[in-house]
């Protein structure tokens, strides 16, 4: 009687589990490797507070293109809206839960547009191009410490004190520039008369962002925190007064706030009070402010 062979009990049990491919085994192999990837969660990019800070980019280029065609009233006005955008992407990433560090880098570089090269050109077509090199020095300063001060809030978000801004924000300097030229153009004022003025307010815009001097932020602002009813009239009070001339208000509003730092500063030093805004216990810091 003929005897067949039995088949050997695999020593690894797994083995017997595994399929075999034989002739298409490749084929095999790319199939699983596919699936496995396909289970992979896919990376992407929030849409709604990146859209926000792509307007703002819009409008920092828009101001750009406007002073090129002569239009600076136009520009200074894509400066402020620019400004509102921005202040408003970093809050729906705060309230949406979409932080992330691509929309922190994209933002900054939007800023870079919106608040650093925009305001330089568009003052330098309007008032300092007749000056020769004194006018395109004056804007590059101001382009500059807008790049550096950006540069610098990047990486030292984590040791300062998220009460105050080292040195005057971007915004903050852009809007002394753009309301500038808007209280002069409501007054019937060339850029060309004004040119040593303008040359003085891009210079203390552009030094003032890279000093040290603290600038307070509005960021310990509780805004689910109940308040008296003065309160709220007062906010109402601003925004009319705001509607009503805003022309008229914007730039000495923006100036108060660029002299504000200094006063708190030369306060500290006389009170004998420390003026460095860094961090000295370990408080946690919120990575959503990196918008």
């Amino acid at each position: 009687m003929a005897t067949f062979p039995r088949r050997r009990k695999p020593a690894n049990p797994q083995a017997a589990k595994t399929p075999k491919f034989a002739r298409f085994s490749k084929f095999g192999r790319r199939a699983s490797e596919t699936a496995g990837v396909a289970k992979r969660p896919r990376r992407g990019i929030y849409l709604l507070p990146n859209a926000f800070t792509t307007a703002a980019l819009f409008c920092g280029f828009y101001a750009i293109v406007s002073a090129m065609g002569l239009r600076f009233e136009h520009a200074a006005w894509a400066i402020f809206v620019a400004m509102i955008l921005d202040a408003l992407d970093g809050r729906i990433a705060r309230l949406t839960n979409t932080q992330s560090e691509f929309g922190a880098q994209y933002d900054s570089l939007s800023d870079m547009v919106s608040f650093g090269a925009a305001p330089a050109l568009v003052i330098y077509e309007w008032s300092l191009s007749g000056m020769g090199k004194l006018g395109w020095v004056a804007a590059f300063v101001y382009c500059a410490g807008a790049a550096l001060r950006l540069a610098r809030f990047n990486t030292n978000i984590e040791v300062v004190d998220k009460r105050f801004f080292q040195g005057l924000p971007s915004p903050a300097a852009a809007g002394m520039v753009a309301g500038f030229i808007l209280l002069m153009t409501e007054f019937g004022q060339t850029g060309r008369s004004l040119a040593w003025i303008s040359f003085g307010i891009a210079l203390f815009a552009g030094l003032t962002m890279v000093t040290n001097v603290p600038f307070y932020s509005f960021k310990d602002v509780n805004f689910r925190k109940s308040v008296p009813f003065i309160v709220v009239f007062l906010i109402v009070l601003a925004f009319a007064i705001v509607a009503s001339a805003p022309s008229m208000v914007l730039m000495p509003v923006f100036v108060l706030y660029g002299l504000s730092g200094y006063a708190v500063y030369f306060w500290r030093l006389a009170k004998g009070m420390p003026v460095s805004i860094v961090q000295t216990d370990d408080e946690p810091v919120d990575q959503s402010e990196r918008r």
